[in-house]
């Protein structure tokens, strides 16, 4: 014992002091951060090997597999895309966009997942924005918060809320209704569209990357190898003609169209070659005086021009990826994806420096010249490192997109009128998606995110040990003595923590972290666990105020070309008002006793 505590319950907070500065540091995957934890948790005896297999295959896993099953079925057979197109309709001015984009995106998030939403939507917000000749960030800012307040609805809009119904069950061996959150969180997404429509000129007007990409002539150039040239049959570093001042040699096109990327540094230079750079034109140019090249006869990246084998895509560096901290020119991606880096754009501006040397952050855009792959396929390869935004994928509508839609609407009825638990339904309609041949098992792996469900796992593992450990009571008896035992006023300060630790951390952290201690709280004061709980999983999830804070925040944070702070501007009266109207609304309709 020291300070009056176990040694067991010193290694949790030494490990969530690790978690939160690896986290902050963006350089670690959280799945790994999370399972090196549990790791250590189990090694030094704080949970044993049943706790982690009951975390593992929690009701909070096996409900999140099932329905990125449902998802997969959705995508495949276009009922995503159908319900977008006929809930959207177009807008006349900037307050009627944001009202017809908030209403339909909160909607589809309460009953599809949250992010799903966001990413299908941002290609759309795109093009509304010109439309409206507005920056992207006037709308996409309004789309995440829609998707954030709209996930609170349902068990199924936010992954915390599934955490959260998972211990509840372990706690008390009853399932919650679908819609339990249903209340406060129709509420607070009212009272947000109105506030977001109300201040939406408080939306600071971030120019798009995409604005750096749109031209790629200005920032690539050919140049041609003359037959005479000393460079010939020499490798290309021999000729120092691979990484030059001011930019790096992508491709090289062959005088009969073979086209060599990426460049490896062994690869012999013949007369005619065209050499293809991209950079800082003015200092590219110079080439031609210090290596004898000559200016080709037009510039071969035009968008419309590339070569049918190969196409520019603009990808986001995830929070969390690989590549943050990292030079292309350093690492082996480009070599590894088959891909090459053109340009980086930060904030809604070219960064001005060689591509590959950039020191690559969180949010950064890339042009990246990619293999010609199936949108689906780059997506799956790289969802955890990058994330493309600018797909072409249309699907085709017909009958399987209605045995899709019947198999959701089942999935909800079952569940909602408590006919079977969620994880049965969930599980019933993946089944079903798969039987009706809504989607294949190949297709369906390109859904299934393996390093979320280890971070979930994790996460579920972590709470345990807290609860085995005694650390929720050390916890909350002080809490409960100081509100002098009034059950509201412990709830209203946990939950102001959750959400605080929410937008620091991510909501799925805050509420296996602060549940068990919240409910042991309700059970020492004799009250309802059900207000309690209610209120915990709403309040983890209204987190505006830091990019970080929610999933849907980091999916926009790229695209938008935003600064940190913008999300401070108007997350933060979001976060006070919404987290006050949670509340009370909990309080009015949750009895405590």
């Amino acid at each position: 014992m020291f300070l009056g505590l176990s040694v067991q319950i010193w290694l949790i907070i030494l490990m969530i002091i690790g978690i939160f500065y690896l986290l902050v540091r963006a350089r670690v995957p959280a799945e790994v951060t999370f399972l090196s934890a549990v790791t250590f948790l189990l090694a030094t005896g704080v949970i044993t090997e049943r706790d982690v297999l009951e975390s593992f295959g929690s009701e909070a896993i096996i409900v999140t597999s099932a329905f990125f099953v449902v998802l997969a079925g959705m995508m495949s057979t276009g009922l995503f895309y159908w319900l977008s197109k006929h809930l959207l309709g177009d807008p006349s001015s900037y307050k009627m966009a944001i009202i017809k984009l908030m209403g339909p995106a909160a909607t589809l998030s309460a009953m599809l997942g949250c992010t799903e939403v966001t990413h299908l939507f941002i290609d759309l917000v795109k093009i509304w924005a010109r439309k409206l000749s507005i920056t992207p960030s006037k709308l996409l800012i309004p789309l995440s918060y829609a998707a954030t307040l709209g996930g609170m609805c349902t068990l199924l809009g936010h992954t915390s809320n599934l955490v959260i119904a998972g211990l509840y069950i372990e706690q008390t061996g009853e399932s919650l209704n679908l819609f339990a959150p249903l209340v406060p969180g129709l509420a607070c997404t009212v009272v947000g569209i109105i506030l977001m429509t109300i201040f939406r000129d408080r939306i600071p007007p971030r120019e798009s990357p995409e604005l750096s990409f749109e031209e790629t002539s200005d920032y690539t150039v050919e140049l041609l190898v003359p037959t005479d040239n000393e460079a010939v049959m020499k490798t290309i570093d021999e000729a120092g003609l691979r990484n030059v001042r001011g930019g790096s040699l992508i491709e090289i096109v062959r005088f009969d169209k073979e086209v060599i990327s990426p460049v490896p540094p062994d690869e012999f230079i013949f007369g005619g070659d065209r050499l293809i750079y991209s950079g800082q034109i003015n200092e590219l140019l110079e080439l031609k005086e210090s290596h004898g090249l000559v200016a080709a006869d037009h510039h071969v990246y035009n968008i419309n021009e590339i070569d049918s084998n190969r196409k520019l895509r603009t990808a986001y560096v995830n929070f969390g990826s690989e590549l943050i901290g990292t030079r292309m020119s350093k690492n082996n991606f480009e070599r590894h994806n088959d891909m090459v880096l053109v340009a980086v754009a930060r904030q809604g501006k070219r960064v001005d420096e060689q591509p590959r040397e950039v020191v690559l952050q969180a949010g950064d855009s890339l042009l990246l010249e990619c293999p010609s792959k199936k949108d689906a396929d780059l997506e799956s390869i790289y969802k955890r490192t990058l994330t493309f935004f600018d797909s072409q994928f249309v699907p085709q509508l017909g009958l399987r997109t209605v045995v899709s839609a019947c198999i959701l609407i089942l999935m909800f009825m079952l569940s909602s009128f408590q006919i079977v638990p969620l994880i049965t339904s969930t599980m019933i309609a993946a089944g079903a998606m798969l039987f009706l041949g809504c989607c294949r098992m190949d297709s369906v792996t390109k859904y299934i995110d393996l390093n979320y469900l280890m971070t979930l796992g994790s996460m579920m593992a972590f709470s345990t040990a807290i609860s085995n450990t005694g650390m929720a009571s050390i916890i909350s008896e002080p809490i409960i003595r100081l509100c002098g035992q009034n059950p509201y006023m412990v709830m209203v300060v946990m939950c102001i923590l959750a959400s605080l630790m929410s937008e620091l951390f991510s909501n799925v952290s805050a509420a296996a972290v602060f549940f068990p201690i919240i409910y042991h709280q309700a059970v020492i004061l004799g009250c309802s666990p059900m207000p309690f709980t209610i209120a915990l999983m709403t309040s983890v999830t209204i987190s505006f105020a830091t990019p970080v804070g929610s999933l849907t925040h980091m999916q926009i944070f790229g695209p938008g070309g935003f600064k940190f702070t913008d999300f401070l501007h108007m997350g933060t009266w979001m976060h006070i008002i919404l987290l006050a109207v949670d509340l009370i609304t909990v309080m009015i309709i949750f009895p405590m006793y």
